[in-house]
């Protein structure tokens, strides 16, 4: 491999990165403004673990669409 494929490589998986951090933190950031609660003061705070499961489940499930699309 030349130094170009490598540079190009790495480029593409860092755009790709930055792109599915932006889209991540924004519909986290969604989330938190449609429901009609604090999602992190019911995490964090109030230690609701049913709150902190359904999170857990939206964070992999948009990862995998994420990586999905990447790929």
């Amino acid at each position: 491999m030349d130094e170009t494929t490598i540079f190009t490589q790495l480029g593409s998986t860092l755009l790709y990165a930055i792109v599915g951090t932006v889209i991540f933190v924004t519909v986290v950031y969604i989330i938190e403004v449609i429901t009609p609660f604090s999602i992190r003061k019911q995490v964090v705070e109030d230690g609701n673990i049913a709150v902190a499961i359904v999170l857990a489940a939206i964070i992999a499930s948009l990862g995998m669409i994420i990586s999905a699309a990447i790929h």
